[in-house]
């Protein structure tokens, strides 16, 4: 089809490498970027290579940060440090951030358990999260998303987590199953953050 023109058939293949873009949006985005006037296109760039280069993850709770210290959430005096909520990726933080209704620290696991995709336990942070909890530790919440993937990822740090002596719940059944905290409104959010059960 771009037998003629190899450096657009390159970028094209290299944007059907970016997650979540869907194969009808690459032409224009392509298009975009041809269109660019130099000086943009060179600031992006480097916009995107300064980020890469400064954004790190906590070592606590693999939060993002862009300072040398601990992230925002662990270094804040402000926060409950007793109270650790497990979600699988920094998008899922945010949408639990946004409701204003949780007042603890997080614990990012950077995904879930899917054999099926070559992710294991070994893969995620659940080694880090079962070493940071201490006496100071009162609850962990278990907010995966509930798709089946999720749960047993749930299933499995609970696991993990039962000779503690800490109290170990999850968000409540309003979260639509099969759903993804990313995508749902505030109010739902909150909802089931509030109304968290055993689990």
């Amino acid at each position: 089809m771009f037998d003629d023109l190899p450096s657009l058939v390159r970028l094209l293949k290299g944007l059907q490498q970016v997650p979540y873009l869907a194969s009808k949006n690459l032409y224009r985005v392509a298009s975009h970027f041809l269109n660019m006037d130099k000086t943009h296109l060179e600031q992006f760039c480097t916009m995107l290579c300064e980020v890469q280069s400064k954004i790190k993850h906590c070592e606590t709770c693999f939060a993002l940060r862009e300072s040398d210290r601990e992230c925002s959430y662990c270094s804040s005096s402000k926060r409950d440090q007793g109270v650790i909520c497990v979600v699988e990726t920094w998008q899922e933080l945010l949408a639990i951030e946004k409701t204003g209704g949780y007042n603890g620290v997080f614990h990012v696991l950077g995904g879930v358990i899917c054999p099926l995709d070559g992710v294991g336990p070994e893969d995620l942070t659940i080694d880090h999260l079962v070493a940071r909890i201490d006496k100071q530790t009162k609850e962990v919440i278990l907010a995966t998303n509930q798709t089946p993937e999720g749960e047993a990822t749930a299933c499995f740090i609970a696991g993990k987590l039962k000779d503690k002596s800490i109290n170990i719940t999850c968000l409540a059944r309003g979260v639509p199953v099969g759903s993804t905290l990313e995508y749902m409104d505030r109010l739902t959010v909150y909802k089931a953050l509030s109304e968290r059960r055993p689990f």
